[in-house]
């Protein structure tokens, strides 16, 4: 479902926006709209990712060596 919202934005941002979205053939609307879905996908991506790597500290990491004592690391 979509929804129309309203925008106020400087006359010469908006001037300037208008030739970009010439540019790329397409309106000042799709446009923001493009970029804001991209915003948030970014967020999403970004929280995800953080979730996943969390996850992944709390559960530890191991790299294949042997518990050391205490003696051990202090021999002379």
């Amino acid at each position: 479902m979509k929804q129309n919202i309203t925008l106020s934005i400087d006359k010469e941002i908006l001037t300037k926006l208008k030739v970009i979205a010439a540019r790329r053939s397409t309106s000042v609307s799709r446009l923001l709209t493009e970029e804001l879905v991209q915003i948030v996908r970014d967020v999403d991506h970004y929280e995800q990712s953080r979730r996943r790597a969390l996850r992944a500290l709390d559960s530890g990491f191991h790299f294949g060596g042997q518990p050391v004592s205490r003696d051990e690391l202090h021999e002379r």
